[in-house]
C-alpha cells in the first residue's frame, strides 16, 4: 500500500496525519488549512521516491556482488555434510519424513536444498494381442 493510499484510507475514517518532527507544520486533519493536503501529498511522494531509490540501490548492489562471485543473502546455517547425507538418503529412496528424522534438518530446508526427484515415466504395461472374437458369422 502506498503512503497516499494509506493517508486516504485514514482520512475516510476521520483520522488525520500530522507531522511533528519537521519545522513545516502539516496537519491533514484540519480542513481549514489549504496547504495541508498538498504538503501531505508532497511528503508521501518524497517517501515513495526514497523507497524506490533504496530498492534500486539494493538491487544494483546485489547484482554487482553476484557478478564478482560473492554469495548473496544470509549465510547458510545447514552443515554441508548433513546436506550431503540427506541427498544420499533421498537417492536411496527414503521419504522426506525419514530424512528429517535422521538428519534434524527441517522439511522446508530440505525442499530448498535437495533437487526434486525425477518424475517416474508413465508407460502402459506390456501390450498383448487378444484373439479375435469368434463373433463373426458366415
Amino acid at each position: 500500500m502506498t503512503p497516499l493510499n494509506l493517508i486516504h484510507d485514514l482520512a475516510e475514517r476521520g483520522v488525520g496525519v500530522r507531522n511533528l518532527a519537521d519545522p513545516l507544520k502539516v496537519d491533514s486533519s484540519n480542513p481549514n488549512d489549504p496547504m495541508a493536503q498538498p504538503a501531505v501529498v508532497l511528503l508521501a511522494l518524497f517517501g515513495q521516491m526514497e523507497r524506490t531509490y533504496t530498492l534500486e540501490r539494493a538491487a544494483h548492489a546485489r547484482s554487482v556482488a553476484a557478478a564478482k562471485g560473492r554469495r548473496i543473502g544470509r549465510p547458510s546455517v545447514v552443515d554441508a555434510d548433513k546436506l550431503a547425507y540427506a541427498a544420499h538418503l533421498r537417492e536411496s529412496g527414503h521419504t522426506i519424513a525419514e530424512i528429517v528424522a535422521k538428519t534434524g534438518i527441517t522439511r522446508t530446508t530440505l525442499y530448498r536444498h535437495l533437487p526434486p526427484r525425477p518424475p517416474e515415466p508413465v508407460t502402459a504395461g506390456p501390450v498383448t494381442v487378444a484373439d479375435p472374437a469368434p463373433c463373426a458369422r458366415a
